[in-house]
């Protein structure tokens, strides 16, 4: 069974972010991209159900698939095609359902290429970002902000924002990479400031019976 870890770019990795000089900015952009990260960042935590359509133009597929994750700063809870993932800064746990086996490692921030709250940062380092118009989002308008990482050799050479012009949310994203593969997040439920412990974001193993741990700690 393929990893939804490794699979999910636009929530759990992009590729990795470069830094660079002259870095070119658009000042509309960058003032509706600081008020959409300011909004995220106010919260203690929220919780996003989304869905994920992944096209491939050259395999003429188009797959789309759902989930959902509970994010409190550097700390996250995936939960989306059969696996859980569970991070609280320190280590990660992987629980595949079908197979009922948990892994655990080690959070190395230097080997993940982005986490699940930095979409709301991304535009931050490594990006430029111009404002590309206005545009309708399920009735509702939207601003539509590219950015274009300043590392020439990523294999994603676009990302799409559509934030909302009503409140500064980000309503979905779209990922477009070089070999032609699309891949578009949208956000179909949000909750804001959701209450969590530090239970929230750990592994109960009393709580999955049989299951099989591998520590790769």
């Amino acid at each position: 069974m393929k990893r939804f870890f490794s699979y999910l770019l636009a929530l759990l990795a992009v590729v990795q972010l470069a830094h660079a000089q002259n870095v070119q900015k658009d000042p509309q952009a960058e003032r509706i991209l600081d008020a959409m990260s300011k909004k995220y960042q106010a919260m203690n935590a929220f919780k996003v159900a989304f869905t994920q359509t992944v096209e491939s133009p050259s395999a003429k597929a188009k797959e789309s698939i759902s989930g959902d994750i509970l994010v409190s700063g550097n700390k996250f809870r995936l939960a989306v095609a059969g696996q859980e993932i569970i991070n609280n800064g320190a280590t990660i746990w992987t629980f595949m359902k079908k197979e009922n086996e948990v892994t655990i490692s080690d959070n190395d921030p230097d080997e993940q290429e982005l986490t699940p709250n930095q979409i709301y940062t991304l535009y931050k380092k490594g990006y430029r970002y111009m404002y590309a118009g206005e545009e309708k989002e399920g009735g509702e308008a939207v601003h539509v902000i590219d950015l274009t990482p300043n590392d020439r050799d990523n294999q994603v050479f676009k990302i799409r924002l559509h934030i909302s012009k009503k409140d500064n949310s980000l309503k979905s994203w779209k990922m477009f990479r070089k070999n032609g593969n699309r891949y578009t997040y949208k956000i179909n439920k949000f909750t804001p400031n959701v209450p969590v412990t530090a239970a929230t974001f750990t592994f109960d193993k009393s709580k999955y019976k049989g299951v099989k741990v591998v520590d790769l700690r």
